[in-house]
């Protein structure tokens, strides 16, 4: 506790502009933990499915059954459904219908992450304008005769120095998620490809030999 009033001591010297950077630094911690559940919760790549990938003679209903027992909110279930619902048309429709579905993927990983993007340039920013505010304060506290109150050039110089380091303390924290989740969303955008591309070579593999039985009877 006397740590925490230490730090609330601290801060209340920022200025008025650490109340904008503490209100980005929320939103920030918000943001942060609603993409850490969503992909823990949603967008782990399932083992078992991995491995019924891995078997290239895998068959077609155990795949089903897969989708029908697991969440049908899951990212890659969601994905794969949507090829198993689709795969009785042209391949081209399938392919379709799964780019369609990746694209809604990659609108719920991003959602978000423009407001990092913009925390990352704005919190340094507003640090910044709490600089010149702090500076301005204390250059304020010179009279014509010379330095008026020592201690207020102090205090002012504190405001620029907290609300410089809250800016960029903000950003930082906010650059490394916004990279973290970037290369989250990129892999597992590439993973749901590679798996898309499996399955519909295995579909036109498998229409192609129909195709060749039929002509042959």
């Amino acid at each position: 506790m006397h740590v925490l009033f230490d730090s609330w001591q601290l801060l209340n010297f920022g200025g008025p502009l650490i109340w904008p950077l503490l209100a980005l630094a929320v939103l920030m911690v918000a943001i942060l933990l609603d993409k850490t559940y969503v992909y823990w919760r949603y967008t782990r790549p399932p083992s078992a499915l991995r491995h019924l990938l891995a078997d290239a003679d895998v068959a077609w209903g155990e795949l089903e059954h897969y989708a029908a027992t697991n969440d049908p909110n899951h990212h890659y279930v969601r994905f794969l459904r949507v090829i198993l619902k689709n795969r009785g048309r042209p391949v081209w429709w399938t392919e379709s219908r799964a780019g369609d579905e990746s694209l809604a993927i990659e609108r719920v990983l991003g959602r978000g992450m423009w407001v990092l993007e913009t925390i990352v340039t704005a919190a340094p920013l507003l640090g910044l304008l709490g600089t010149i505010y702090g500076m301005m304060h204390a250059f304020h506290l010179f009279g014509a005769h010379g330095l008026v109150d020592p201690k207020g050039v102090t205090s002012g110089v504190a405001t620029a120095l907290i609300a410089t380091a809250v800016g960029l303390a903000v950003a930082l924290v906010a650059l490394f998620g916004f990279n973290y989740f970037s290369r989250l969303q990129g892999r597992t955008l590439d993973e749901l490809e590679r798996m898309g591309t499996r399955l519909l070579d295995r579909s036109r593999l498998e229409s192609e030999s129909g195709e060749v039985a039929h002509e042959a009877a």
